[in-house]
């Protein structure tokens, strides 16, 4: 902030001069507003009035907020609903014990993910700070929020690609028939076997292929057998599809949260609006009863399973996005007293009820299709990007009325919600960005990221960029957030301290938080997640191309996504530690274990009142005397630090 005084030795009386310290007793803003009286008391006794000054003090640019409570509510679950919940959930829920799955999904939900979601919720908004600069709260592990901005980099190239073959389904969904329901001869080769006709298990699902299952792999990815002698150049219908993608991303995240905000009445509620169509639409054909009670029969052997309670984890994980930023961001555009407790009960809810009746809606659809084919269901059912580019356009093939009219709303829907995840994580880094650099033009930053995604994205559009976007998904999204949330429940728990995290939510929400929360953050959820880990590493095994390995150089490749993110860790410490005062190594430690003065409330009278709510309480807040004497010392003894203009 620039302080000018009158040529009298006044403050400007249109300025509002407030100034606070943080709970260590730093000058953070500028000089009290209980002081103005008395600086230009001691101003007007110099000799100086003749001369206009500066006051050279750092102050925060008034953060930008939500328009309506509605816009932050619709965008976290806009954000949280995607295509995971459509596709992902569906076909995990099914390999791991059908409805046996939901009970290790829900305790591993109402244990670790809504805590953490909570817990981002908390810091981003007492703060209102990015998933980076949220770590002036611990500046020694500043590396944990560039360690999650390199992971959530990495998801949303791969997210907008798919985003990309959605949006060429949409577009060949008007034509009729639906490209994807017969033999072209351009792309089907002799293994392809017209879906219309009257197939048995043998036919198609034996040594022949259907149109569906060509379609996807033979026209629209291209796709190579494997990636050993490279992956070949960019396809180009994809790339324009990519480039639409990311023009449409730019477009929301253009104008900052004023844009996304208004975006996401639509991205949040019209997937909804679409769900619900093809359910009804989906339950009254005819086997849809045996595909709901494929999907839901509990396989209750499958329960004690570690891998079950791990994929219920990694599940949870990529469906709330907790541990990758977006959930700080969000909530470091709200009001200071919002009551997020109560949004991050009615977000995990939606979160959980979208991705069961995603399941429900599905596996009406697949039953229909193996009543259908007369197969049994496990031959129509495929995981990942085949359950929504094969199986389900091969079962909206055969719908008898309008299946243009499913396609196009499927597809849709599937572009809404990738929209709604996909511009969250990009506005993610975006943010970190702005917050590092808050004098570059918001648009300015969205339009270089858009382009750097879209050149990043070019991989994945490929004749082998599947193969690659398992790659990045498994190393760049996987293993690097398992390591982020394990730091980060420690790191707020016990460098900054639990009790003085349970201070500040007491202080910002009003109310004061059960043990149940200290046990859930400082043990319980740090524990579990650092137990599942190790056993994933213990069963770790190299993807698979097929039934080949991929090349040793691919997994190379993945491991240094790994490396790159979690190094963060150590390098950000180091250059914490270096920047500390203190004769000892311990002593510049310690130093940079304690939160900045940067940490705190962002509006200066909620900043003011937190100082005094730290007193009050006593929890080992140092210093955090207000005495202006202080300030108005620190005024005279920092003379040099004031710019005179003649």
């Amino acid at each position: 902030m620039k302080v000018l005084l009158n040529s009298d030795g006044s403050v400007c009386s249109t300025l509002n001069l407030v100034g606070y310290g943080d709970v260590n007793g730093h000058v953070n803003e500028g000089i009290l507003r209980e002081g103005k009286a008395a600086l230009n008391k001691e101003l007007n006794n110099e000799s100086n009035n003749q001369k206009s000054y500066k006051l050279d003090v750092e102050t925060t640019d008034e953060r930008a907020t939500w328009g309506s409570p509605r816009e932050f509510l619709l965008s976290c679950i806009s954000m949280s609903v995607g295509l995971g919940n459509i596709w992902r959930f569906p076909f995990t829920a099914y390999e791991n014990g059908g409805g046996a799955f939901l009970i290790p999904y829900l305790v591993v939900l109402f244990f670790i993910g809504k805590p953490l979601y909570f817990l981002e919720m908390a810091m981003g908004q007492f703060s209102s700070y990015g998933s980076v600069k949220i770590w002036e709260v611990a500046p020694i592990v500043k590396g944990i929020g560039y360690g999650q901005a390199f992971a959530t980099w990495c998801v949303v190239t791969y997210y907008t690609s798919l985003m990309a073959l959605v949006s060429f389904y949409f577009i060949a969904s008007f034509q009729s028939p639906l490209p994807w329901t017969y033999c072209d001869p351009v792309w089907a080769d002799e293994k392809c076997v017209d879906s219309t006709m009257n197939l048995t298990n043998s036919s198609i699902f034996g040594k022949s292929e259907s149109p569906s299952d060509q379609y996807f792999r033979r026209n629209v990815l291209q796709q190579i057998e494997n990636i050993d002698d490279g992956i070949g150049a960019p396809e180009w219908r994809l790339t324009v599809c990519l480039l639409f993608s990311w023009t449409v991303i730019f477009l929301i995240l253009a104008k900052g949260v004023s844009s996304s905000g208004k975006a996401a009445y639509f991205t949040a509620l019209f997937p909804y609006v679409v769900l619900l169509c093809l359910l009804v639409r989906g339950v009254t054909l005819p086997g849809a009863y045996e595909g709901i009670m494929f999907y839901i029969t509990p396989q209750w052997d499958k329960i004690l399973e570690a891998k079950v309670w791990y994929a219920a984890v990694t599940q949870c994980f990529f469906s709330l996005s907790v541990s990758f930023g977006p959930i700080v961001m969000f909530s470091s555009y709200n009001n200071f007293k919002r009551p997020i407790y109560r949004d991050s009960l009615i977000i995990t809810f939606m979160d959980t009820g979208t991705s069961l009746l995603a399941g429900v809606t599905i596996f009406a659809i697949l039953g229909h299709l193996a009543h259908e084919l007369d197969v049994d269901i496990t031959k129509v059912v495929k995981g990942g990007t085949g359950l929504a580019f094969i199986s389900y356009p091969d079962a909206i093939g055969k719908t008898d009325i309008a299946p243009q009219v499913f396609a196009l709303s499927f597809f849709l829907m599937l572009f809404t919600l990738g929209v709604g995840s996909a511009s969250s994580l990009a506005g993610c880094v975006i943010t970190v960005i702005n917050d590092d650099f808050p004098q570059w033009k918001k648009w300015k930053i969205t339009a270089v990221v858009s382009v750097i995604g879209f050149a990043c994205g070019l991989v994945y559009v490929t004749p082998g960029g599947q193969y690659i976007l398992d790659l990045v998904d498994y190393f760049g999204g996987g293993f690097i957030i398992f390591v982020m949330a394990i730091l980060q429940t420690f790191a707020v728990s016990w460098i900054y301290g639990y009790k003085k995290l349970i201070r500040d939510i007491y202080f910002m929400l009003g109310n004061k938080l059960s043990v149940y929360w200290i046990i859930e953050w400082g043990f319980f959820i740090p524990i579990s997640l650092f137990v599942i880990f190790v056993y994933s590493l213990f069963n770790y095994e190299p993807l698979k191309i097929g039934d080949n390995y991929m090349p040793a150089s691919a997994t190379a490749a993945g491991w240094v996504l790994t490396l790159i993110a979690v190094s963060q860790i150590p390098i950000w410490a180091f250059i914490a530690v270096r920047k500390q005062t203190g004769n000892t190594l311990f002593e510049k430690l310690k130093n940079a274990c304690k939160p900045t003065k940067e940490w705190g409330p962002k509006n200066p009278s909620e900043r003011q009142d937190w100082v005094q709510h730290c007193q009050k309480n006593e929890i080992d807040t140092g210093d955090n005397s207000l005495d202006f004497y202080f300030y108005q010392r620190w005024y005279q003894w920092n003379q040099r630090h004031y710019v005179v203009n003649e």
